[in-house]
């Protein structure tokens, strides 16, 4: 992995691009990634995120802000020759069969036939599946060949727009064991992709984006610590409320406690369950039920975007912060 104070992969400051006078896509923008580091990029649909890999790649100019890749100015043709990605869809001659495709690239290239075989080792894709036209591949086939083929070269950075998708979760369990095989080899990966449990499983750290902007960065402990609340809880249901406060109180080392209704959720780490349900029982305190639950990524995105989801009218009633 990567080592104290590496040279930043990508080191980018202030990136802006705008089109016309209303629409800016993406705004001051400033990010870095080290060797050997999966970096998640998320953000909801129009966040800025595949704008932001097009200019990592020199497919657009930005409007404003700095920034380097491999050492090297944005754009500049000796980085991006160290570069491999797949930013949407991945585009083949329809016509030819995947393994055609990928020879047809790699002599482009100057990259040996055989580096071929190795790359669709690496996406398992299957042997009976190279030889059919591109344009009978199913959408997680097409993935597989996207990445296959940004993996040409053996690129010191991967930059990967929603590689998972259309993959079957045996697809995904491979593909985080690809990623975490590249980044244990020294090479990084800026993965964008809306699957956030594979994001929290695969990247060291996250960068959320909203409207364009960075409103958050790190890992996931410290998304959590920068949003306020624990990383973990435990809730119980318990009657009487007041004497399970009472008893709460005498517990050392909780964090903060919220009621709602009969509910009392803690921040805690969830192996203090045990304890805590000893310790009300012995009260004569009546619990009903106990759960455990650690906040996840999906939470923490959620949280920072703003968006809805289906089951908000079926929420339980809103907690209230109590002293305890």
């Amino acid at each position: 992995m990567s080592t104290p104070n590496p040279a930043a992969v990508i080191e980018i400051t202030g990136l802006t691009k705008t089109y016309g006078p209303t629409v800016t896509a993406v705004r001051d923008l400033d990010l870095r990634i080290d060797p050997g580091e999966v970096y998640g990029f998320l953000g909801r649909n129009g966040a800025g995120k595949t704008t932001t890999m097009r200019m990592l790649v020199g497919l657009i100019r930005p409007t404003a802000g700095t920034g380097t890749l491999l050492g090297r100015p944005l754009g500049d043709p000796a980085a991006l020759a160290r570069v491999g990605s797949l930013i949407e869809s991945p585009a083949f001659h329809p016509h030819l069969s995947g393994l055609d495709n990928l020879r047809l690239l790699a002599r482009y290239l100057g990259i040996p036939d055989a580096s071929v075989d190795t790359v669709l080792r690496q996406v398992d894709l299957a042997e009976t599946a190279v030889h059919r036209r591109f344009r009978t591949y199913s959408l997680g086939m097409k993935q597989r060949l996207g990445v296959a083929a940004a993996l040409l070269g053996d690129p010191d950075l991967l930059i990967l727009d929603e590689p998972t998708n259309g993959l079957d979760p045996a697809g995904m369990a491979a593909m985080r064991d690809l990623l975490r095989s590249l980044a244990a080899d020294g090479r990084s990966v800026l993965l964008s992709s809306h699957l956030l449990g594979e994001v929290e499983q695969v990247c060291d750290r996250i960068g959320i984006l909203h409207e364009g902007r960075m409103v958050v960065e790190g890992t996931l402990p410290q998304i959590q610590a920068k949003l306020g609340g624990a990383a973990s809880t435990v809730t119980v249901r318990a009657r009487p409320v007041e004497a399970a406060l009472a008893c709460l109180r005498s517990l050392p080392d909780l964090g903060a406690v919220r009621v709602g209704g009969d509910r009392i959720e803690i921040d805690v780490d969830p192996g203090r369950a045990a304890e805590i349900n000893r310790a009300l029982v012995l009260a004569d305190v009546a619990v009903d039920g106990l759960a455990t639950a650690r906040r996840s990524l999906e939470d923490a995105f959620l949280g920072l975007t703003e968006m809805p989801t289906d089951d908000d009218a079926e929420r339980p009633s809103p907690m209230t912060l109590v002293e305890v």
